[in-house]
């Protein structure tokens, strides 16, 4: 089996497996190291802006999500208490996808994977990452299988961590937080058969301790997403009926129907496909440039309060850049040469910055406001009076906006 790579990439989400595409398709040796067997359900969004859409097409996916995802996102609704209010969605630049779709994330990581091995990428699957030892052009990388024991060396230049949010690496394994806070956020997911939410629209949830979202995705299923904070958690676990033995999702779903009109209309005739999912605390912040010769991507990179919906955006564009510049170099050699990395690194950490600081600013300014009355109350007034507010705050989020130049799909080989 090879072990030698021009570069390994850790965690084959759409950050990952994108990046596995892309340099597999331009003639590098990749290996793909995923510790988890797919499809599987996850804890996140599944709505895909239509600013990642172009990006879509250029990796090979195109046709297959316009086969399967759901009905275009035209419209944004805010809810709270009985209150819904509904805007339209700003029209992406590309005229060609003009409107974002959502994806069960069980279908889209699917797709992009199976995209990377035929593109020639190695993917290793399941596979655990037991140590990353070495340095910038000169990286030993021990793996081993799910049901195996042995480990299996590999070596490369490159090393990309495309790792999830609730994960840390080896290598860069940051000390544990031991003290817990009463305003950890913790994330919840369940999906719905027969949901009666107006296909088009995207839901935004704001209620006390939290916030969260609706959409319909593919096949008519609907995803119901909140963060909950840990005060409030224990809070809606003892008014919930049945408890204290009743499984904390289900508290939290009572908690939402309870609180949200909206909620409660759109569950009226629905039936819960299966167990809520949880995951967190929440980590929301920058980790692009740690200095440790790792490039990031994805939530590795950085994560946003999943508010504003923009961590698939934020995970297939910074994988598009970071590509971009190591795809700069002239040749094959360059790859290994340390100063040659640490700028690359510095050129791609700039453009991260740049592209995405601001998106993380407006999620955590919309997060403190949704989760607190005394402030959601007057948006929801201003909204009510001004619901263009929820159209210009979609264009600020980057919802029109792609990172990546469209300049740089030219000539990439495993275009449509």
């Amino acid at each position: 089996m090879q072990t030698d790579f021009d570069a390994i990439i850790i965690g084959a989400g759409p950050a990952g497996s994108s990046a596995a595409i892309r340099l597999a398709g331009a003639g590098w040796s990749v290996a793909l190291v995923e510790k988890q067997s797919f499809p599987r359900r996850k804890v996140c969004g599944e709505c895909i802006a239509a600013s990642n859409l172009p990006l879509l097409d250029a990796l090979g996916i195109g046709k297959a999500f316009e086969a399967v995802a759901g009905p275009e996102l035209r419209q944004v609704a805010l809810m709270r208490g009985e209150r819904t209010i509904i805007a339209d969605l700003p029209a992406a630049e590309d005229e060609k996808y003009l409107w974002g779709r959502a994806l069960g994330r069980e279908t889209l990581d699917t797709l992009l994977v199976e995209q990377a091995s035929a593109a020639g990428a190695h993917v290793l699957q399941p596979y655990t990452v037991q140590a990353i030892e070495g340095g910038v052009g000169n990286w030993r990388c021990s793996v081993r299988a799910a049901e195996g024991i042995a480990t299996l060396g590999l070596h490369t230049g490159v090393v990309i961590d495309a790792h999830g949010s609730w994960e840390a690496l080896t290598s860069s394994r940051r000390r544990s937080r031991v003290t817990r806070r009463r305003s950890d956020l913790f994330a919840f997911k369940a999906n719905f058969r027969n949901m009666s939410l107006a296909q088009g629209v995207l839901p935004i949830l704001l209620f006390d301790g939290g916030y969260g979202g609706m959409v319909v995705a593919d096949g008519g299923m609907a995803t119901l997403a909140c963060c909950v904070r840990r005060d409030h958690l224990e809070a809606c676990r003892r008014v919930s009926p049945g408890a204290p033995g009743l499984p904390i999702g289900e508290a939290v779903e009572a908690m939402l129907q309870r609180e949200c009109g909206g909620v409660r209309r759109a569950l009226k005739d629905a039936s819960r496909e299966s167990a809520w999912l949880s995951v967190g605390p929440l980590d929301p912040g920058i980790r692009v440039d740690a200095g440790d010769g790792l490039f990031r991507i994805g939530n590795a990179a950085g994560e946003a309060h999943p508010i504003i919906g923009e961590g698939m955006s934020m995970a297939l564009q910074s994988s598009w850049l970071l590509c971009t510049q190591l795809l700069a170099a002239e040749r094959r050699e360059e790859l290994s040469a340390e100063t040659w990395q640490r700028e690359a690194g510095r050129g791609y950490a700039a453009q991260w910055r740049h592209e995405f600081e601001p998106r993380l600013r407006l999620a955590a300014s919309f997060a403190q406001v949704a989760m607190r009355p005394v402030l959601s109350a007057p948006l929801m007034a201003l909204a009510r009076v001004w619901p263009g507010m929820l159209t210009l705050g979609a264009r600020w989020g980057g919802k029109v906006h792609c990172a990546a130049e469209l300049t740089a799909f030219d000539g990439l080989a495993l275009n449509e």
